[in-house]
């Protein structure tokens, strides 16, 4: 029978850092307080939790890097708003945080000890969905990236108890 390992929502060791852009604050800040609620409710201190703000989505990627190349942090959730407008500028700015999120991410879980970089940057086509996304109708996305970060964070911590009783 193979053995199944996952994250799970017990309080998670280690502090956690949340990195919001300013622009679009009326989205983001609803975002940020999702997301500074559920790690209070997992059993999150206050004291534990560092909140980080850049001007806007497009900054988000350097700003990660250096938040969790710092090495303080179990979790880093980033959040920001890009809505889409009249020209291609939203399509640069979505393209390239996705993408530089997504390097951090991947760089911060090889890294000792690893971080966990969870995805809140919405993404919508219009006002009304990104209000949606951060409270009103389809939840909030803030929340669910703290979520993840949660789980991700317990998941690599069940992964170093493996690794260290691998090896001895």
């Amino acid at each position: 029978m193979p053995r199944y390992i996952e994250g799970d929502f017990l309080p998670p060791k280690g502090r956690f850092a949340i990195c919001v852009a300013r622009f679009n604050g009326f989205i983001t800040e609803e975002l940020a307080k999702g997301a500074v609620d559920t790690l209070v409710r997992h059993g999150v201190a206050d004291a534990d939790v560092d909140v980080y703000r850049c001007p806007g989505t497009y900054e988000l990627p350097g700003l990660v890097r250096r938040v969790a190349e710092s090495r303080q942090y179990a979790g880093v959730i980033v959040l920001g708003a890009v809505i889409r407008g009249g020209t291609p500028h939203f399509d640069y700015v979505a393209g390239e945080c996705a993408k530089g999120i997504g390097a951090v991410a991947f760089s911060a879980a090889a890294a000792s000890p690893p971080s966990a970089v969870t995805f809140g940057v919405l993404t919508c086509d219009t006002v009304e969905q990104a209000i949606d996304r951060a409270g009103v109708k389809a939840g909030n996305k803030g929340s669910e990236a703290t979520l993840a970060c949660i789980e991700m964070v317990n998941l690599y911590g069940k992964l170093a108890t493996l690794d260290a009783t691998r090896k001895g």
